[in-house]
């Protein structure tokens, strides 16, 4: 018998979200709940039809999800838990919370040979870092349709440095600062020129002028 559980996924017809098919490819990140700490990242499908959403690990898990009442992002799981879905992730996909769990469904698939059989964010670990995930990524300043792995070193009043390795494998690490008189953000990065813009929850940083990364401000942060 199928195994099938019940979580929250991207709900269509956000504003700000992809338009997407009915049934697309995606990448899932799994985390214990209220964990930065990465169980595992696997392939998986979405879908939708009138409201009902279902996503569909490689291993052949489903979770299916309800909407409730007449506030978008509110859900029920097959077991009448509430299930929310949050922002944070900006057009990179949509984050779900429900008890036991949280999910990231990125609506790029990454090449599982990128990291290693055990840390999908490989070279980057929670050893080492506060947190690590994917972050969208590319070459030009309109142009981020590759997935990079990053890791973030959180400190006090919501700055951060953020070590991603770009998709030809070099690392870059930028500085998410704070003016300690005006309290204005200021991005930086030792040795390249930065450029850096907020959309949304989403910062969206140039370096060099060639190279784009999406870093979602919740990334920075932490719940």
């Amino acid at each position: 018998m199928r195994k099938r559980i019940s979580c929250a996924v991207f709900l269509l017809g956000l504003a700000a979200g992809p338009v997407l098919a009915d049934t697309t490819d995606a990448s899932c990140e799994i985390y214990p709940a209220g964990s930065d700490k990465l169980d595992r990242m696997v392939d998986c499908t979405f879908s939708q039809r009138q409201g009902n959403v279902v996503i569909r690990l490689e291993d052949g898990t489903e979770y299916d999800l309800h909407p409730v009442g007449d506030t978008p992002g509110n859900f029920r799981d097959g077991n009448g838990d509430a299930v929310y879905r949050q922002s944070g992730l900006g057009e990179m996909g949509q984050i779900f919370r429900f008890p036991k769990i949280s999910i990231f469904v990125y609506w790029e698939r990454r090449d599982q040979d990128a990291g290693d059989a055990q840390n999908a964010t490989a070279p980057f670990s929670t050893d080492d870092y506060d947190a690590t995930a994917l972050l969208r990524c590319g070459e030009g300043v309109s142009d981020a349709r590759a997935i990079c792995p990053a890791g973030v070193a959180r400190m006090e009043v919501g700055q951060a440095s953020v070590t991603v390795q770009s998709p030809d494998g070099q690392q870059v690490t930028l500085n998410f600062m704070k003016d300690t008189a005006t309290g204005r953000p200021d991005v930086n990065a030792s040795g390249h020129e930065v450029a850096a813009r907020m959309e949304a929850d989403t910062w969206i940083v140039v370096v060099d002028g060639t190279q784009v990364y999406e870093v979602p401000e919740i990334f920075l942060i932490g719940d």
